[in-house]
Order: structure tokens, then sequence, then C-alpha cells
């Protein structure tokens, strides 16, 4: 039974984007076990798609504006928090982002703009979060990200992004052994693909889930209740000894070589 496992406790979430999104299966995942939950948007065309969500969860859940681009905004929203609840608990990272033009085409010409703007909202962020999350996670806590096998392996159509996922990773592992003795574990998930907004922004997508979906061990695609599971799993107790770590969530096609 996960319906008391996060009772008590308190996170935010980052990244919710409509009710397809990754976030927002691991959100109602995390309300169901009993978290208190707060969430972030990005102007107003993405609040009127999250808080008619976020209204559907019991509870008082805080809804906040955030540009992670825009330092100010990140430490208004740990304010905030820090003045509701007096701690945090938890942090889920769910928030990348590249210009489309980068993700078409040849690596090659990756644009100088496109490429530090896949960096910055994509990996550094999960960097800013966790130093203004940190002095909240008194008596602990855990960061969660999201990555993808294309930070691992060149994957056709996912380009600057699959570069700023693999920076995403490393900052996992710097992240862990830096924030570790506070008591503060940090993990990624590596999710197969899903078909969310993002995802959808890839050349060559459907392509990609019908490829995994013939040649996965398990023959199917991820549903996201299996990704919200696992981040619910690293988000409490039961993965008290689990930091540094990269969960791959992909019905196995990870492992394959040929």
């Amino acid at each position: 039974m996960t319906d008391q496992l996060l009772k008590d406790k308190t996170g935010i979430v980052f990244g919710v984007a409509n009710k397809r999104s990754i976030a927002w299966a691991i959100a109602k995942q995390l309300s169901g076990a009993g978290a208190k939950l707060a969430f972030t948007f990005q102007g107003e065309k993405l609040e009127g798609k999250v808080r008619p969500l976020v209204e559907t969860l019991p509870g008082d859940n805080p809804i906040l504006p955030c540009d992670v681009t825009r330092e100010a905004e990140v430490d208004q929203v740990f304010a905030d928090l820090g003045e509701r609840w007096g701690k945090l608990d938890f942090v889920v990272h769910s928030i990348a982002f590249a210009p489309k033009a980068d993700l078409e085409g040849r690596f090659s010409e990756t644009s100088r703009d496109g490429y530090l703007l896949a960096q910055e909202i994509s990996s550094y962020s999960l960097v800013l979060l966790a130093r203004k999350a940190a002095p909240l996670m008194k008596d602990g806590g855990a960061i969660m990200a999201m990555t993808y096998l294309g930070g691992e392996r060149a994957v056709k159509g996912y380009n600057v992004m699959g570069v700023a996922k693999a920076a995403l990773e490393s900052s996992i592992q710097y992240l862990a052994d830096d924030l570790g003795p506070q008591g503060i574990r940090v993990n990624a998930i590596s999710a197969g693909p899903v078909n969310t907004l993002a995802a959808r922004g890839v050349s060559g997508f459907t392509g990609i889930l019908d490829v995994v979906a013939e040649k996965a061990p398990l023959r199917r695609n991820v549903e996201t209740s299996e990704i919200a599971s696992t981040a619910l799993f690293l988000l409490s107790g039961m993965s008290s000894g689990v930091t540094g770590e990269v969960i791959h969530v992909d019905c196995g096609f990870h492992c394959l070589g040929l």
C-alpha cells in the first residue's frame, strides 16, 4: 500500500505542461501517497493548463510562477514554500527545452544560442533548483530529474537535447556527492519514449515509439504510470540508500545492442 507513503511530506513539481505530461503522472502518484505538493508554471498560457489539473487534487496545492532562466523567480518560489511549509522534502525536475530548429537536421549545425539555451533550461536548472531547495531540506530530502537514453547514446533527431541530458546525468552524480552529507539524495529516471507535448518536438518521434515497441525486451512502450511509480520509490523512504543513480524505465530497451 502506498496511500500514506508520503504522509506529511512536502514537495514541488517543476514541469507540468498538460494532462499528458510525465510530470503530471508523477504528481498524481505523489498526491495519492499523501504528499503536499506545490507546482510551477511559466507564463499565462501554461498556467491555464496547469491550474485546472492541480485543482483536481486534494488539499491546498500552491501554484507559483517560475521561469528557471530568472534566478529571482526561483528565489521567490522557495521563499514562498519556506513561509508556507517551513521545510521541503523533495523536488521533481521535469524541465527541458531546445529550439525546434536545433532538433532538426545535423547536430553539427546546432546554433550557439540554441546549444546554450538547451543547457541552461534542461541541465543547469537542476543545479540551480538543488542549490535553492537544499536549505529547506532540514531533515534531508530527495531530488529527482527526468532524462532519456539520448543522453547516453546518439538518438537520431534528439540532437542538442541529448547533449543537455548527458550534462544533466553528470550533474546528478556531482550533486549526489555534494549534497549527500546533508542527507539529500539526487537521482534520475531515464524514461522510454512517451507521447508528450515535448516528445512530439523530436523529429521522427513516432518512428521511435514503433522501434521501441518492436525491439524492447517487454515488446511494448512504457506507461506513464510505471514512470510515476518509480518516481514515488525514489522520492520516498523506500530508496533511502539510493543516490547518484539513473534508473531506466523503458521496458528494457536501454540494455540492447543491435
